[in-house]
């Protein structure tokens, strides 16, 4: 959550950095914020004011029974009492209005990065890379202009690229190839748990564990330490990453022993550092973990929901960091670096996107996605979202680190992203590597698959 000390440092900014992420009522939650710790500031004067009083007459009353005034001392001592009281009652405000405060600062989100484009929606969100693509327009409008905003490409928006790639050849989707290869049994899911819990057989379950393997291998090489944490939480672990209460509603909670089902890896391996301190030296800190993800995704109909699109169980590798106010923009970079390498080795067409204020996470301070193309559905699919929340996922977890310098105890900025989430990876391998011969294997993965083609 955001701190006091941004707040009071520069309000005008922090006001402004939400409403770029269009937090309805900005001004006066933040108003709001500082009218509790200016309540909670006078209780606490009012307590030192009372306890400094009780303090000087708890010394005088050896001093009046030494010189046999007792009626005096008596006095003195219901006094001590009187005050005592009243310091209870202040503790009881102070206790009062930090928890109000809390609780408001809970439900406002992080701001915003001043590079981050302004915009209400996805249509806002800047691409700022093309990779493994065809589609020269739109190459050369980002070549030429740095970042482009979705809405403004100028002809080379989906729908011309989906005329070109259709005109050119018409390949099945995902869920007809599952079924043509026997890889996925979306029916016996549904017959199981419900929709949204799909079932892998032979190829499709291999091609699954291949990709994993192949994930954290990649992860190893780059210096991430792999975790297996564990994939349900309590509460507080939800609230110290932000996922509470935020995302309550999208989220499976087992009401019970009132633990939740993780919707991603980031909430326990994060989760690890929360009342932690850690020394300088040892950051930055370089997790990943392959978990399986719970989403409730309330709401999701149609065909953007249709095979792997969008699943309410699925697995994905997590990277994770802890770093230094001065280091993590760095870190941000070389997360990135190794996505757009994943995507590579894979061989699928795909696109780098900065996400703009409206369209960004609650928790997020700057964010980037990942899509790749799908040659049979014709559009892009979300594989990845890199972050840096700053400090705010820090302050809620009191994750601090102990500066080398001057021995100083200050919050860290933490960073994840997903590297990758396998649903829509799987969708694009199978669609946009189908031949008369079978699904083409990209080269970097025929190791961990053990062949070259799904027949």
């Amino acid at each position: 959550m955001l701190t006091l000390k941004q707040i009071y440092d520069d309000k005008a900014r922090v006001i402004a950095g939400l409403e770029k992420k269009h937090f309805a009522g900005a001004a006066e939650a933040i108003e709001e914020v500082l009218r509790l710790d200016g309540e909670r500031k006078a209780a606490q004067q009012q307590k030192d004011a009372a306890a400094a009083e009780m303090n000087k007459i708890s010394k005088s009353i050896g001093a009046l029974m030494g010189q046999g005034k007792r009626e005096e001392a008596e006095a003195a001592k219901a006094q001590t009492g009187t005050l005592k009281a009243q310091i209870a009652e202040f503790d009881e405000k102070m206790a009062q209005a930090e928890e109000a405060q809390t609780k408001l600062l809970l439900t406002i989100p992080n701001i915003p990065y001043d590079i981050v484009p302004e915009g209400a929606s996805a249509e806002d969100n800047l691409a700022v890379t093309i990779g493994n693509w065809p589609n020269q327009p739109m190459m050369d409008a980002i070549a030429k202009n740095g970042a482009v905003a979705l809405r403004d490409w100028d002809g080379a928006t989906d729908e011309v690229i989906a005329a070109e790639r259709i005109a050119k050849s018409e390949k099945l989707p995902h869920w007809e190839l599952a079924k043509k290869y026997n890889l996925i049994d979306f029916d016996l899911g549904v017959k199981i748990s419900g929709a949204g819990f799909p079932v892998y057989i032979g190829q499709g379950a291999r091609l699954q564990r291949a990709l994993i393997n192949f994930f954290l291998a990649e992860a190893n090489k780059a210096g991430y330490t792999e975790i297996m944490p564990p994939t349900v939480v309590n509460a507080a672990s939800g609230y110290g990453t932000g996922q509470l209460p935020d995302k309550e509603g999208q989220m499976y909670h087992c009401e019970v022993d009132d633990l939740y089902l993780i919707p991603t890896a980031e909430v326990p391996v994060t989760n690890l550092y929360r009342d932690v301190i850690i020394d300088e030296k040892e950051l930055p800190i370089k997790n990943c973990a392959y978990t399986e993800c719970f989403r409730r995704e309330a709401g999701s109909y149609g065909k953007d929901v249709r095979g792997l699109n969008r699943l309410h169980e699925f697995s994905k590798i997590e990277i994770v960091r802890i770093d230094t106010p001065e280091h993590s923009d760095a870190s941000h970079k070389e997360m990135l670096a190794h996505v757009e390498g994943l995507l590579q080795k894979l061989e699928l067409p795909y696109r780098i996107l900065r996400l703009s204020g409206g369209d960004m996470s609650f928790t997020a301070a700057l964010c980037y996605d990942f899509e790749v193309y799908s040659e049979a559905q014709h559009r892009w699919l979300e594989v990845s979202s890199t972050s840096n929340f700053d400090t705010y996922q820090a302050n809620r977890l009191k994750c601090r680190y102990r500066r080398a310098e001057d021995k100083k105890v200050t919050l860290c900025h933490t960073l994840n992203g997903s590297a990758l989430a396998l649903p829509r990876i799987v969708a694009a391998l199978l669609e946009n590597n189908q031949t008369e011969e079978g699904i083409r294997i990209p080269k970097a993965l025929q190791p961990f698959f053990g062949d070259d083609m799904i027949r």
